[in-house]
């Protein structure tokens, strides 16, 4: 079984919709598919984020999205990891686990002091694929947000 990761263009968006749809409805979101569309073609488009796309046999089956940051205490780059999602049925194949080394490898590609995430106390399953690829857990800052809507 040959893993393929590459970075997702804009011509390729319709591959990745319908994990990125999926990836959605875990979060308890409705299924969208056109807005999905729009929504990911605008980022690339526009320059706002970096998708990776993992294939398996030629199969899409887990992407990660990225969207740049900066700190300002040590005045470089930083990249969210946004989103990542594995197909069912492609988990615990290291597919995870390349998409995680491809984000890596971009972002010290950019020069970025480091990759940020934040995942579901929940989600069992992401924090082991994180802490088994290196990634350690804050346990020192709390992270807040303030909804808008």
């Amino acid at each position: 079984m040959t893993l393929q990761v590459s970075t997702l263009t804009l011509e390729q968006v319709d591959v990745v919709v319908p994990l990125f749809d999926n990836y959605r409805q875990f979060y308890g979101q409705p299924s969208n598919t056109d807005g999905v569309r729009t929504f990911l073609s605008q980022r690339l488009k526009n320059g706002e984020s970096v998708i990776f796309l993992a294939k398996r046999n030629g199969e899409a089956c887990g992407f990660t999205q990225l969207y740049p940051s900066f700190s300002s205490v040590s005045m470089k780059q930083i990249w969210i990891l946004n989103d990542l999602f594995v197909a069912e049925e492609a988990r615990r194949k290291s597919v995870g686990k390349n998409l995680l080394k491809a984000a890596d490898d971009f972002a010290m590609t950019t020069g970025a002091c480091r990759l940020v995430l934040a995942t579901g106390r929940e989600n069992l399953t992401a924090q082991s694929l994180y802490e088994h690829a290196g990634w350690v857990k804050d346990e020192l800052y709390f992270h807040y947000h303030h909804t808008l809507d």
